[in-house]
């Protein structure tokens, strides 16, 4: 891939803190590569460094081995710069209740699995050629919710994410050997469409008294994949308004 531009592989781009953050990287002249089960906006297609998004379920195998064929495809020989695990899965049950440990059906605890920490896992492995290369980063998103019992989130989601906080410090240590940071972001109660209006009773219980944006999350990750944290690997950045010293 003959391009001057840093590139950016980031999964779950259609909405969010996705969305968000490849309009970040978009602003600051990356290149951006992306998967998500939807197509993107036209709109989003006309962004001139946006350059490729594949439809893709990344809580199904094949899918997944097809999209990091294709984007590799895409790299070519070329470096890759910054991967972001954004795509997550938060599943309720039969009766809209939290998946618990008691009610929750195991297939679909193996379907949040799949995405919430698989998927990261064969992302990371499949580009690990690329990001070496590029002496790139890695951003985990992880979750709040994955270091105390959420009221909301459920059993399966709080521990995919506690496994993927888990993940990114056993990945820094066995990518660092190929000059390849990995580290997470765990953000609290971002205003995004997951937000139920039940979430509003814990805003008197963050410090910063609000909900954080999308664009909030953004900003840590970009700085994270950028050469002011060219020492920092293994590290959980907390983006809740203080929510989880509380």
């Amino acid at each position: 891939m003959n391009d001057d531009r840093k590139t950016l592989i980031l999964s779950g781009a259609s909405q969010g803190i996705g969305h968000a953050t490849v309009k970040r990287f978009s602003d600051e002249g990356w290149r951006v590569i992306t998967c998500a089960r939807q197509d993107i906006p036209p709109h989003c297609k006309a962004d001139p460094n946006w350059t490729d998004h594949i439809v893709a379920d990344l809580s199904q195998r094949e899918s997944t081995r097809d999209f990091i064929a294709q984007a590799n495809d895409i790299i070519g020989d070329g470096a890759l710069h910054a991967l972001v695990n954004n795509a997550a899965l938060s599943l309720k049950s039969d009766y809209r209740e939290r998946l618990g440990c008691l009610n929750g059906d195991l297939d679909a605890w193996r379907e949040v699995f799949e995405l919430n920490f698989f998927a990261p896992l064969k992302l990371c492995r499949g580009f690990a050629g690329a990001l070496s290369r590029g002496k790139g980063a890695i951003v985990n998103i992880t979750s709040i919710a994955g270091h105390y019992v959420h009221p909301f989130a459920g059993s399966a989601y709080s521990t995919s994410k506690a496994g993927l906080s888990a993940l990114t410090r056993e990945l820094a240590v066995e990518f660092a050997q190929l000059d390849v940071r990995v580290n997470a972001v765990a953000p609290g109660e971002i205003a995004t469409s997951m937000i139920q209006p039940e979430y509003e009773e814990l805003i008197p219980r963050i410090p910063m008294e609000r909900m954080g944006r999308p664009e909030d999350v953004a900003a840590t990750v970009f700085r994270l994949c950028g050469e002011d944290f060219g020492y920092v690997t293994g590290t959980e950045i907390f983006d809740t308004g203080g929510q989880h010293l509380v």
